[in-house]
């Protein structure tokens, strides 16, 4: 496993698709990830400061898992299947281990909240280095 970062969030609010870059944290490869508007949003909202008036779905999510006595230990990006990303949410609670599936957008979207880190799976930047994730 690789453990990556948000580089960049493009939004063309004129457009469904927005794009999410994660770089690898002590490598040069790069992940763009295709995600929807709110999304997007939603990431760049919480890394811009913004607090909303009442708690967003992400906000939301948030503070059940932190209400539930649970952690996000980590984000993985597992797996990419007919050019769409996997993601698995890992949440611990009284040292029990629980992994969960999830959208990649979703995902970043909590570990952005919770400052948990993000991670992608080699087979991920194998899959993109033979050009099998058409962009």
């Amino acid at each position: 496993m690789v453990e990556a970062e948000l580089s960049k969030i493009i939004i063309d609010e004129e457009k469904s698709e927005q794009l999410i870059i994660l770089k690898e944290k002590n490598g040069n490869r790069s992940l763009p990830v295709i995600i929807g508007l709110v999304e997007a949003t939603a990431i760049r909202a919480k890394l811009s400061g913004y607090v909303p008036p009442r708690p967003l779905t992400h906000d939301l999510m948030c503070n059940i898992i932190t209400e539930l006595g649970v952690s996000l230990e980590k984000v993985v990006i597992d797996k990419l299947l007919d050019n769409t990303f996997h993601a698995k949410l890992y949440l611990r609670k009284d040292g029990i281990i629980k992994i969960v599936d999830a959208r990649p957008s979703d995902s970043i979207a909590l570990a952005v909240r919770t400052k948990s880190p993000i991670f992608i799976e080699e087979e991920v930047f194998e899959k993109l280095s033979k050009d099998e994730f058409n962009f």
